[in-house]
This record gives structure tokens, sequence and C-alpha cells, in this order.
């Protein structure tokens, strides 16, 4: 497995270990320099969004990876992990139904999720 497979793992099952729902993965590689991945996942509150970015950020650690930064996490609406290459967006679920990432990014080959779990 390609460490770039393993990482994205580590954070789909850190997503779904916190009952995050919804997870997207998209590939942006044909998109854009900015970074090779979105992984998208929404909450049902602050406090969820929060669980499950503080979840992504503990498994990642213990495999010794670390976020470069991080946005909106007081907040607890919509919390942005970057790890360069994976960036991960904690929504909660109205704001992702708002600003409709999945859209804007379109464009994007979403990888199934099923086949990471």
């Amino acid at each position: 497995m390609k460490e770039i497979d393993k990482r994205i793992l580590t954070i789909v099952k850190a997503c779904d270990d916190k009952k995050g729902f919804d997870i997207k993965v998209l590939d942006l590689r044909k998109l854009t320099p900015i970074t090779d991945y979105f992984i998208i996942v929404s909450g049902n509150s602050t406090i969820q969004v929060i669980s499950i970015a503080d979840e992504i950020e503990e498994k990642m650690e213990e495999k010794g990876y670390f976020a470069s930064g991080k946005e909106g996490y007081r907040e607890g609406r919509w919390v942005l992990l970057d790890y360069g290459d994976i960036v991960v967006h904690v929504f909660h679920k109205d704001e992702r139904e708002f600003y409709n990432l999945e859209k804007l990014w379109s464009g994007s080959d979403e990888l199934l999720i099923d086949d990471i779990l």
C-alpha cells in the first residue's frame, strides 16, 4: 500500500470512528497544483465536528504525520486540516450544504470509500 493510501485510510477511518457521515475523498491531481486530495466529512454538531478533527489529528500523529495548518477549530463549523497533499474539511452539515465543495470541484474523481474502509 502506498504512503498516500495509508494516510487517506487513517483519516477516513478516524472520521468513521467518530460517526462522521457523507465522507468523500476527491482526487484533485488533474485539476489543481494546490493539493492532491480533499477529504470531506460532515458532523451534526460543533462538538462532533471538533471531535472528528481531534480524532484525525490524534490518529495521524500516532503514525508520525502532523498537520501543517489548522483553521476553524475554535468555531467548530468548518475545520480545515492541512497535510500538504491531503486537505481535510470537517464540516457542520449546514456549512457543508452551503459551501458545497463537491460541486465546486465537480471535475474531480471520487475515490470510493467502500474500497478504503
